[in-house]
């Protein structure tokens, strides 16, 4: 139990660490972009069509309401009672494997709920074409009851798309470069880089996506914080329609030097988690289409 107290501990660290702006739900929208597989000169005299959702958000909603409830992360859940669940009880495999990946979901939903938000909205706008040649969508977000005035800028670089988004609060910071990234012209693989925060502009998350043949798609989520205790730290996830177990989750805890893998299928619902600080063996922990633990097959 007292490892799981230390990444309590570590994970309200950094909740305080972030920006502290409240999660926002973005799961039960439907944004559809379908990206051009190459860009032709004349193409180039249009919008760049800005990468999907996917590509940027994690796909923590698939866990369902779980991630809610029994992960404690929401701001003002029941996060001690989960942590108990975690050690015992009939769920302990999926309550810990679920624990993971909520520790991240509320990283990007709470501490980065500004430029989450921004990012989202930004396919509900039309862009107009710059002097310079690249492309800017301008409008407003709000979040926790403060607007914020969004400024996607894409352009054309060589063979890729360079994107930056600036954000201004309402009488506050102005003009904040909060991310930015590239993607190439056939849209098959990319990158975002988020900063922490107005107050401290270091690079905090690096989010390097792909996305094959078949639905086949890949995100990365890394702590690229200078000098940070969890520099280097990531989950990776992968997903593969065509295998059983379709979503692989491979969390990488820096600090303790500790890879969790997460192996899950989004029909069945049945998992397996590998974990060995926690399960002290390098074993598949498994659990059924109810959750409930059970011997790996």
């Amino acid at each position: 139990m007292r490892s799981i107290y230390k990444s309590v501990a570590f994970f309200l660290l950094l909740t305080l660490v972030f920006s502290g702006c409240r999660a926002i739900d973005v799961s039960d929208r439907d944004f559809n972009v379908t990206p051009s597989t190459s860009v032709s000169s004349e193409e180039k005299e249009k919008a760049p069509g800005i990468p999907p959702v996917d590509t940027f958000l994690i796909p923590f909603e698939i866990f369902g309401n779980d991630l809610s409830t029994d992960s404690g992360v929401r701001v003002g859940g029941t996060f001690l009672s989960v942590v108990a669940r975690i050690a015992l009880g009939e769920r302990s495999n999926w309550n810990h494997a679920l624990f993971n990946v909520g520790f991240w979901n509320a990283i990007v939903r709470v501490g980065l709920a500004v430029p989450v938000a921004a990012f989202v909205a930004s396919f509900q706008n039309i862009p107009l074409k710059q002097p310079d040649g690249s492309w800017e969508w301008s409008y407003d977000v709000r979040v926790d009851g403060v607007v914020y005035s969004a400024k996607l800028i894409g352009k054309y670089i060589d063979q890729d798309v360079r994107w930056e988004m600036y954000i201004s609060r309402e009488n506050g910071f102005q003009d904040f470069l909060w991310y930015y990234g590239e993607n190439n012209e056939t849209y098959t693989e990319g990158f975002w880089i988020l900063k922490n925060n107005p107050s401290e502009q270091d690079d905090l998350l690096r989010i390097d996506w792909s996305k094959g043949t078949d639905e086949v798609s890949a995100v990365r989520y890394t702590n690229v914080l200078p000098g940070g205790p969890e520099n280097g730290g990531y989950i990776d996830v992968r997903h593969t329609p065509s295998l059983t177990y379709d979503y692989i989750w491979d969390i990488f805890n820096k600090g303790r030097d500790n890879h969790t893998i997460i192996e899950w299928s989004s029909l069945t619902k049945k998992g397996k988690v590998k974990d060995p600080v926690k399960f002290s063996d390098e074993k598949w922990h498994c659990w059924d289409e109810n959750k409930l633990n059970t011997e790996c097959p």
